[in-house]
């Protein structure tokens, strides 16, 4: 007999057992694939890996211009570059598992067969609580199935061998946005379609539209307002569909024990994370929820407190919930958007400041981009950001903890950040009103 049964071995279930394991449960985790879920196996990591990998080669290339000079050009040896990732990945997961100690980790498919009990390959295993973490796959459209072959997921597209010479990526989301800067960067031609009218639907759109721009400099061909169908998919050597991933909720027996699972894969969850039934949880992609993984980790560990009856004093709001996009150059967001706050009737002052005016930024030779940050005018508090540009996914952790300490412009602006660092380009934005 269990206290707790994860179901997926993702951020969220391991954040849970983790969380689990430090109040002295007995927990057991079944997961049918690797430990690490997508984010660590075929999402987050391995696709910044790669990036690295491109982010180097592209840094050599200019070399000479800080007077470090190469005698001959640079090359990409992309298999090298996949076994460093497949190297890393291995690091990571071991480094998972040993955490896991003390865990009984159960291997195979599962099926809640009960309110307090979990069935993998016949076998019953008893539990006080259940926690369904089970993650999301990506969407496969009707007119484009994946073969693994010409038409990729990004699970194919990250197993590549070979460098393709052309890619027509069908999506412009965040996947889809970094997999097409990946391999510009690598010599790929690479064509980007967006059925909605901009790049990075729901980001805010002075940032996209910077995004677009930095894409066609860079030679990447883009298409918002654009049904793939009126293409040509013969001309691309390789296609990418990314328009998204689908929660896997379905087919794990919740239906039959009456949690409502909709349509798109989601589970309904509660305030405190149950599904309906008292003993069943969910955490992860598979809530239909931010499909990011440090909200399935916030996730895993909230459903675990809540079990035992732990109330979080402290819930974190969901517009407070940071996105991340590892493009080149990087993007964040934290917080309202400015039209999200024009829909709610909100009055605002926008604040900017460019890298261009950034000292560390011109030593980095990234000046491309700006930091955007929204406060209310009636209160003066810092309710938003989005930042475009050199390590914008690090700088919107300022951001974040600033508006969920409810500071204000003045407190923020009046906030001593070292000199010269990127992040003081958070404070020069503040300043300049």
């Amino acid at each position: 007999m269990y206290d707790i049964i994860v179901i997926g071995a993702g951020w969220a279930g391991f954040s849970a057992c983790m969380e689990a394991k430090a109040r002295g449960l007995k927990v057991a985790l079944i997961e049918r694939g690797a430990i690490g879920g997508t984010c660590l196996n075929r999402g987050c990591i391995p696709t910044k890996s790669l990036l690295h990998s491109a982010k180097i080669f592209l840094l050599t290339k200019k070399s000479a211009q800080p007077g470090i000079p190469f005698q001959t050009s640079p090359q990409v040896i992309y298999s090298q570059a996949q076994l460093r990732k497949d190297k890393l990945l291995s690091q990571l997961r071991g480094g998972m598992e040993f955490s896991l100690k003390g865990v009984d980790v159960i291997h195979g498919d599962a099926r809640v067969a009960g309110p307090d009990c979990v069935s993998v390959a016949g076998r019953d295993y008893r539990t006080k609580w259940i926690l369904v973490a089970a993650g999301s796959i990506p969407i496969e459209i009707k007119d484009l199935p994946f073969d693994g072959k010409t038409i990729l997921s990004s699970d194919h597209l990250l197993e590549l061998s070979e460098i393709p010479q052309t890619l027509l990526v069908v999506g412009g989301g965040v996947i889809g946005c970094e997999f097409a800067g990946l391999y510009a960067a690598l010599g790929t031609k690479v064509t980007v379609v967006e059925l909605m009218p901009q790049l990075l639907p729901g980001m805010d759109a002075d940032i996209a539209q910077k995004l677009e721009m930095s894409f066609k400099k860079k030679g990447i061909r883009v298409q918002t307002g654009c049904d793939v169908k009126t293409l040509d998919r013969g001309a691309f050597e390789k296609v990418l569909v990314c328009v998204g991933r689908r929660p896997a909720a379905g087919g794990l027996g919740l239906e039959e024990l009456g949690v409502t699972v909709n349509k798109n894969g989601s589970c309904n969850i509660n305030n405190d994370q149950t599904t309906g039934i008292p003993s069943i949880f969910a955490a992860g992609d598979c809530t239909g929820k931010f499909m990011f993984a440090h909200y399935a980790a916030y996730q895993g560990r909230r459903a675990v407190k809540a079990m035992g009856n732990v109330k979080d004093e402290t819930g974190q709001p969901e517009t407070l919930v940071p996105g991340c996009i590892f493009t080149d150059p990087e993007i964040s967001g934290v917080g309202l958007t400015e039209a999200q706050a024009q829909q709610r009737n909100m009055q605002v002052k926008v604040y900017r400041s460019d890298f261009l005016g950034s000292g560390m930024a011109r030593i980095l030779d990234e000046t491309d981009g700006y930091v955007k940050i929204i406060a209310d005018t009636a209160s003066g508090k810092l309710c938003g950001a989005s930042i475009i540009g050199p390590k914008a996914t690090e700088l919107i952790s300022t951001i974040t903890v600033a508006i969920r300490a409810g500071m204000t412009v003045d407190e923020l602006r009046n906030t001593i950040l070292p000199h010269p660092t990127l992040s003081e380009m958070i404070t020069d934005a503040l300043h300049k009103s």
